[in-house]
């Protein structure tokens, strides 16, 4: 006589970058145990490689996850861990106007949306005739930044990224792209740059879409208010 099967239950979203609907399932057990697992080895191929398999396996609609933008796998990995152990997530924040008292929040993960800058632009002029466009970091990104913890503290490290965000380097009429530019040629070019146009690629950076929550909490003692800001996902589960 075999077992039961139990129905896993299906949730929709839209990607904050494009509206698209999103349908997707919980974490089945075995797989948070992966990732777990993965996450614990700090072995970053491991990781990225079981995300990927998981946020696939997850996420019924059909859509590449590679080229999703960090904030839109931020997006989707909250929801998904959120239906697989619950909208609700208990904090405890310390009080901004004695910054000692803690106080008990809960944190409705529905509520939590994805902040879009004005200002923000993927196209960055360095002269009159040379520019780039830029396309927001991606998996790698997500599983290095997110998931390892890891800071791009690493002037190495940071060309990398950047060079790996470039979709194209244009000067006047003439494009380069993958099918032309090697990533070597791409790191040597941000190497080039001036440290006043690496402060403009540097503000794409930091100018980023971010999961974000603005809350308010009374300290029970002083009966003061104080507005905190979430932002990132490790902010709503750290």
């Amino acid at each position: 006589m075999s077992l039961p099967s139990l129905a896993t239950p299906t949730y929709e979203t839209e990607l904050p970058s494009t509206k698209k609907k999103i349908k997707y399932r919980p974490f089945l057990v075995k797989e948070e145990k992966i990732l777990l697992l993965a996450t614990e080895s700090d072995d970053r191929k491991e990781v990225k490689d079981a995300v990927k398999s998981i946020v696939k396996n997850c996420v019924i609609t059909r859509i590449k996850i590679e080229e999703l933008a960090t904030f839109d796998l931020e997006f989707l990995f909250l929801k998904i861990r959120a239906a697989s152990v619950g909208e609700d997530v208990d904090m405890k924040i310390t009080c901004l106007d004695d910054n000692e008292t803690r106080v008990d929040y809960k944190l409705d993960i529905s509520e939590v949306k994805v902040f879009f800058p004005e200002d923000q632009s993927n196209k960055i002029e360095l002269t009159d005739e040379v520019g780039m466009i830029m396309r927001y970091p991606g998996l790698d990104e997500f599983v290095d930044l997110t998931l390892l913890g890891n800071e791009l503290d690493d002037p190495e490290q940071v060309f990398e990224t950047v060079a790996r965000c470039i979709e194209q380097i244009y000067e006047g009429e003439e494009v380069f792209d993958e099918s032309t530019t090697t990533f070597k040629e791409k790191i040597q070019f941000v190497e080039s740059l001036t440290q006043k146009q690496f402060q403009s690629v540097k503000k794409f950076f930091t100018n980023m879409p971010v999961l974000r929550h603005d809350f308010k909490v009374t300290n029970p003692k002083t009966g003061i208010e104080s507005t905190y800001t979430l932002e990132g996902l490790q902010s709503f589960f750290g």
